[in-house]
Parts: structure tokens; C-alpha cells; sequence
């Protein structure tokens, strides 16, 4: 991920991006793989990670930073629209420095104002000098023994405090620093300020990142201009070349067998398709290699059969049957790009090469390719129709249109959605929906900003780390959002559900994932849109307006908060939010994600189990439970957090916090410290440190997460469809253990009756 980050030149730059993609898309495929073999959300793979000689921490993925790097400029034009949108409908300030001109005569009255109060300050200095020379000379004298050696104990007492404070002081930075240096305590923030500032600059250099857009700018004129050139100079004798040796292909079938051949369509690779059966390669053909190559490779993955990332299509299959990976899409890409470069770039001399200007030799090979096969699709349809014509003059009747019909007709019966908004601009669309509140703004939160390591040891499905969290929704989320290719050739999830207590995270994730791919945030919180859009009518206008501007705004993140309220099967008389509203939109709005889009839909729930599982299932295809945080977990918060918000001071005891707020999530930690560390607590911290008893006081004065709730969590989530199927699993192994059992106790009483005859 650093080698593309830092390379300049582009042809490079293009086949390591292509690696990297085929290579991140096929960490998914297997992601997918592992679930449906472990049937858990989480994969623990301790042996592997310890043959490899790593930590858990070192195999969590990494989100390329070519994600909002190249879409910075439309995601700050987009940030643009969206603040002057809400700045004139009047929810945000706009602040302007006004620049205000000074007239001469205010300039001359500034100018008395200070010099009257210079001269007032002057007079009460002088007068305040009177009065103590008064007060002194009313004083009683006294010896001038006294005088002494009360002034001599007076310098003693203060030496002796103050060695002793400048004594104190540097054991204690010593302390500090020695704590520091042994990893210990967190640095100060300045210090991670500063280190922070120099790492970010140094990754972030502007200079690299503008020579390699000029390169890449500098690559693509070129390539336009030679594909130019070679269609004026070899189009016409590229094009009778093809000709002439269809033509030969033609006479040649027809002097063997005395027919006419069949000319292969254009699905079927046309005359690219002859010359790639063995015995038939002319050189045309060989130089058309790569062409034919990518071609088949296309063939290959439409037959593939289809990898599904919804695990309710999965969950009646016998899990007696052993577990087939369907064939990966992107294993063919990875060995593609890595025969490239072998062929390419490993043996090429590039030594006294300063400049990282793109090889014109290649490019002009590669357009050569691509002005060829343009030619020859062109050639194909004429010869077509000639070899048709050919057929019809000898006798031969083709008949081989009703089949295409047939084939026709069956993709035909796909219903065409209808555009309720042909008319309408994509920017209108965008202002409708900010001005009505669906397009939402967000905080800007990294995913690594949710705290916590992973799983140092393997867990079962319901307890999951912090860090395996961040790990799966990357896999699931971030990846296939972030790039178009990782998006193809990785298994599709239209819908994810986030479940936890209130305070575990799952806004902040949700803000997280927008983050890191620039996506556009829909709200369809039942509360969110009430009152807006009315009826049926614009019921089905909503719906239509969210996954319009979607597809057009890719990646996008359709969200809804407390998913569980739609599908409840009693609705609180209180609740006027008409949470059942959307009830039976929802299966049909996710049903519209194309797997083309960009596009996914996150619910969170903090009460699932009220929900009509069935119709809450057809809805989500992954359930992703956030428990409360362990000890471990809890510790890291207390210790981040804590550094955070005292700015490096204080030296509390996270270890006994972590203890005594067990039970609590981190949420909840950070809403305490919040309320705690007011600015004026913040200045008072070296004079008066930070105590357990202030955070506890606050802390009780909050709900934890009970035994009860935990249990209500475990045992929904054991009746979503992965839940039930891990239960299946275990109950078969459960009775095969059982068997094995008693057929050993079976064979050791044979035995012992064996010894005693």
C-alpha cells in the first residue's frame, strides 16, 4: 500500500493499484469463505498467524488511502454545496470578518481614550506609592537586630522550599520521561501533536502527490494522441489485413468440408474466437493474444456460478455437506497482473532512468491491442453479413434467430423501473433531499478512532473484540464501497444490521465507514421523516429519490436508526413517529440495489428481539452484534480517553476504573469524563489531581448493561439465520462426539470381557 502511495511513474502505479484491488478483493472472497466454514461473523486463525510470525494487530487490513485521495476534488465540492445549502436555509452561521474602515476623527478619539488612560494609570500608580511610604512611617521601628534575623530566616525557609519544590519537580519528570520511554505512559500531547504533524507530512508530500498527477495527466494525453495516430496511419490496412484473413479462414472451411462455416457472434469472441482454437493462429491473432486472453477470462466469470454475501439463501442447505468455495473472481486477475509484470517489468533495464515519464514503446503496444480489436468487432459485423449473404446465395437457410429471440424475451420480462424525476438535475435532487433532512452531514471519525485491540485469543460468535468489529466491517463495508473493482468481484451485501446496548459504538462506526470511503449519508430513521414527504405518493417518491441520487453520488450509505421500530409487532400509543410506515418498502428498497451500486443500507437497533424476526431477516443479510467492552477494552478506553481530555496530566489509576466499570460501555466512559473534565477542572489539574471518587460519582449516576440484556442479545442474535446454523453445527457435533463415546465404551467392555474369559 506504501508502493503505490510513493510511486510516481504511472504504468507501474496502474498494475500495482490493479494487484492491489484483485489482492484486497480476494482477502474478502475469503472472509466470505471462512464464515460459511466457521459459520461466525469472526474469523480467528491463531495457528496461520503464528506460522507467519505476527500479531493479530498486523494482520488487521488497511484502507488504502487512494480512496478519498483521488475523489478529493468532488468531495470538497460536495462539502461545499452542502454548506452553502444549509447556510441558506439558515441552520448554520456564516461568519465573515467584515473589514471596517476608521475615520480620521474616530482614529483621533482612540487615540485620546489611550492616552488619557496611560496618564490615569500613571496617577494612581504614583499615588498608590504615597500611600504605602504613609503606612510605613506609621509603622512602629524596629532593632535592627530583629530586622535581621528575621530576613536571614525568612531567605532560609524560602530556599529550603524552594530546593525542595525544584528537588521534587525534576524526580518527577524524570519519572515521567523514564515511564515514557518504557512505553508505560502516552507521551504528551505535544509531543504526539508534533509527531503526528511530521508523520503527515511526511506521507501527505504535496510535491509527490502533484508529479504524480502531472505524470498521470501528461500519460493520458499520450495515450489519447497515439491512439489517434496508429487509427490514421493503420486503421485501413488493419482493417483488410482482418479481412483477408477471414476471407482465407471462409475459403479454406469451405475447399475442406464444401460448406460454409458459421461465424461465431460477438458474445462468442467473433473472429477472435477462430483464431484462438488451436492449429488456427495466424500472426494477427498472436498479436491479438492478450485481447483473446481477456476475453476468455470474462467467459470464465459469467459461468463462475454467483458468490451471494446474503447467508439467508445459504441457510437451508445439510451442513453434513462439506463446504465448496465457489471459484474466486479475483485469483484470475492476480495471476494476470503478476504475469504482466513479469513480463513487463522484471527483466527491464532501467539503470541512469531518472525520469518516471510513462514508456512510449508500451503504450504504443497496448493502443495497437485496443485499436485492433475496435477493427476487428467493425470487420466482424461486415463479414457476418457477408458469410450471411454467402449462405442465402448457396441455399442454406439460417434458422438460428429463434433462439436469440427466446433468449430475448426471457431477459425482457425484468421489469424496467420507471424514473418519476426524468426533468429533474442531479443537483436539484441533492438539494431537495439536504433541505428536507435526508442527506445528512456527518462527523468526520476514522475507523481506527474505535478503541480497542483484537482478539488475542478465539472467541465465539457473541463476544467479539473491538478490533474484530473494525476488521469485519472493513471487509464487508469499506472495501467494497471504496473501490469499483474490489466492488465486482467480491461477494454482494445489500444490508447490514449493527446491534448493541446504547453507548457501544454503532453511530460512531457508522460515521466511520462514510469517512473513509467519502460516502453520502441517507437518514430513513422513522423519526427522521415524519411529516415529510405524505401518502403513498410520497412514500414512492422518497423511495425513488433515495436510490436515484444514490446510484448517481457513489459510494452512498442508506441509514436507518432503531431498525427494529418499522417490523414491532405492538407500537407504543405514544410514539407519533408512524415507525411502521416503511414496513413493506424496505424489503423492496434493498431488493433495487443493483449489484452494480455502490450502495448498502445500515440499520442499528438497540432492541432487536422486539422485532418480527422474519420480516426483520428479509430485510438485513448480516447481523453484526457489538457487545460491551471486556476488561482489556476498557483499560484502553480509560487510558486513551483519559490522556485525551486532561491533555497528558493526570495519573489516575485506569486499571481500578477499569475494574469498577465493568458492565458499562465505552460510550457511557466517555459521556463521564465529558461532564467531569469541564475547562475549569482541566486548569485546576496541577494543583488539584484528578480522583477515582469524582468519575465514579458520575459514572453511578448511569445504567449499565445488566446480566438481562446481555442474555436478550445472545439469544436473538442465536435465532438470526448464521445463529441457527452454528447451532445446527453444533448440536451434530455435540451427538457425533456422543457416538464416538459410546462406541469406545462399547469396545472396552468387549475387551475386559475378552481378559476375563
Amino acid at each position: 500500500m506504501f508502493t503505490i502511495m510513493w510511486m510516481i511513474q504511472p504504468q507501474k502505479r496502474q498494475l500495482v493499484r490493479k494487484l492491489l484491488d484483485a489482492c484486497l478483493g480476494r482477502v474478502v472472497e475469503l472472509k466470505h469463505d471462512l464464515v460459511n466454514i466457521d459459520l461466525m461473523e469472526f474469523s480467528y486463525n491463531d495457528e496461520v498467524v503464528e506460522r507467519l510470525r505476527l500479531t493479530p494487530m498486523e494482520t488487521e487490513l488497511r484502507i488504502p488511502r487512494y480512496f478519498l485521495r483521488e475523489r478529493q476534488q468532488e468531495l470538497e465540492f460536495r462539502k461545499k454545496t452542502m454548506q452553502e445549502i444549509l447556510v441558506k436555509l439558515g441552520w448554520l452561521e456564516e461568519h465573515e470578518m467584515e473589514e471596517t474602515v476608521t475615520t480620521e476623527i474616530e482614529a483621533i478619539r482612540m487615540l485620546q481614550m489611550h492616552e488619557r488612560a496611560r496618564q490615569g494609570r500613571l496617577r494612581a500608580h504614583f499615588m498608590k506609592e504615597i500611600r504605602i511610604l504613609k503606612e510605613k512611617g506609621k509603622s512602629e521601628e524596629r532593632s535592627e537586630k530583629e530586622r535581621s534575623d528575621s530576613g536571614l530566616l525568612a531567605a532560609m525557609k524560602i530556599q529550603k522550599m524552594w530546593r525542595g519544590h525544584t528537588a521534587r519537580r525534576i524526580t518527577r519528570r524524570r519519572k515521567m520521561e523514564e515511564m515514557i520511554l518504557i512505553g508505560m505512559l502516552p507521551p504528551p500531547p505535544a509531543v504526539v501533536k508534533e509527531r503526528a504533524e511530521k508523520l503527515e507530512k511526511l506521507q501527505h508530500n504535496e510535491k509527490r502527490y502533484e508529479a504524480q498527477a502531472l505524470y498521470g495527466k501528461q500519460f493520458e494525453e499520450r495515450q489519447r494522441a497515439l491512439q489517434e495516430e496508429i487509427r490514421a496511419k493503420h486503421g485501413a490496412s488493419m482493417k483488410e489485413d482482418i479481412a483477408d484473413e477471414i476471407r482465407a479462414w471462409v475459403k479454406d472451411c469451405y475447399e475442406k468440408t464444401g460448406k460454409l462455416p458459421d461465424f461465431p457472434s460477438e458474445d462468442q469472441g467473433g473472429s477472435l474466437h477462430i483464431f484462438s482454437r488451436p492449429g488456427t493462429e495466424s500472426e494477427h491473432s498472436r498479436s491479438s493474444a492478450r485481447s483473446s486472453k481477456e476475453s476468455r477470462k470474462t467467459k470464465d466469470k459469467s459461468k463462475s456460478p454467483a458468490r451471494s454475501g446474503d447467508l439467508n439463501v445459504n441457510e437451508n442447505q445439510e451442513e453434513e455437506v462439506s463446504f465448496q468455495p465457489a471459484p474466486s473472481v479475483c485469483l484470475p486477475d492476480i495471476r494476470a497482473e503478476i504475469d504482466l509484470f513479469n513480463d513487463t517489468w522484471r527483466d527491464k533495464d532501467e539503470t541512469g532512468v531518472l525520469s518516471q515519464a510513462a514508456y512510449e514503446d508500451m503504450i504504443y503496444s497496448d493502443k495497437y491491442q485496443e485499436v485492433e480489436l475496435e477493427f476487428r468487432r467493425a470487420v466482424d459485423d461486415v463479414m457476418r453479413q457477408e458469410i450471411e449473404l454467402l449462405q442465402t446465395a448457396v441455399g442454406k437457410k439460417v434458422k438460428k434467430s429463434s433462439k436469440k429471440t427466446r433468449r430475448s424475451g426471457k431477459k425482457s420480462k425484468k421489469k424496467k423501473e420507471k424514473d418519476l424525476t426524468p426533468d429533474r438535475t442531479t443537483e436539484s435532487l441533492y438539494e431537495e433531499l439536504v433541505t428536507n433532512g435526508i442527506i445528512r452531514k456527518y462527523p468526520e471519525l476514522k475507523i481506527k478512532q474505535f478503541l480497542g485491540d483484537k482478539a488475542l485469543t478465539a472467541r465465539n460468535g457473541t463476544n467479539p473484540s473491538p478490533g474484530d468489529i473494525r476488521q469485519i466491517l472493513t471487509e464487508y463495508c469499506i472495501l467494497p464501497l471504496g473501490s469499483d473493482a474490489i466492488h465486482n468481484c467480491t461477494p454482494l451485501i445489500r444490508s447490514i444490521l449493527l446491534a448493541g446496548p446504547r453507548g457501544s459504538g454503532k453511530k460512531a462506526l457508522l460515521h466511520a465507514i462514510c469517512t473513509e470511503v467519502g460516502a453520502v449519508l441517507f437518514d430513513l430513521t422513522p423519526a427522521n421523516i415524519v411529516g415529510k414527504y405524505p401518502g403513498k405518493s410520497g412514500l414512492i417518491m422518497l423511495i425513488h429519490l433515495v436510490l436515484k441520487v444514490s446510484r448517481l453520488l457513489q459510494p452512498a450509505v442508506i441509514y436507518m436508526g432503531d431498525a427494529e421500530r418499522p417490523f414491532m409487532k405492538k407500537i407504543p400509543k405514544t410514539d407519533r413517529t408512524d415507525p411502521k410506515r416503511l414496513k413493506k418498502d424496505l424489503p423492496k428498497l434493498i431488493k433495487n440495489i443493483a449489484p452494480e451500486d455502490r450502495v448498502i443500507f445500515v440499520g442499528t437497533s438497540n432492541l432487536p428481539w422486539e422485532a418480527d424476526q422474519k420480516l426483520l431477516q428479509s430485510v438485513y443479510n448480516r447481523f453484526i452484534y457489538i457487545p460491551r467492552p471486556d476488561y482489556g477494552a476498557m483499560s484502553h478506553a480509560w487510558k486513551t480517553l483519559l490522556h485525551d481530555y486532561s491533555g497528558g496530566i493526570s495519573n489516575l489509576d485506569t486499571s481500578a476504573m477499569a475494574k469498577i466499570s465493568d458492565g458499562y460501555t465505552i460510550g457511557a466512559i466517555d459521556a463521564c469524563l465529558k461532564e467531569v473534565m469541564t475547562c475549569k477542572r482541566k486548569l485546576q489539574l496541577r494543583t488539584q489531581p484528578l480522583t477515582n471518587a469524582e468519575l465514579i460519582n458520575v459514572l453511578c449516576s448511569r445504567d449499565p448493561v445488566y446480566r438481562e440484556e446481555e442474555e436478550a442479545f445472545e439469544s436473538w442474535w442465536s435465532k438470526t439465520p448464521l445463529g441457527r446454523r452454528r447451532q445446527r453445527f453444533l448440536e451434530l457435533e455435540e451427538e457425533r462426539l456422543l457416538e464416538e463415546q459410546a462406541q469406545a465404551a462399547k469396545q472396552g467392555n468387549g475387551n475386559k470381557k475378552k481378559g476375563l474369559n
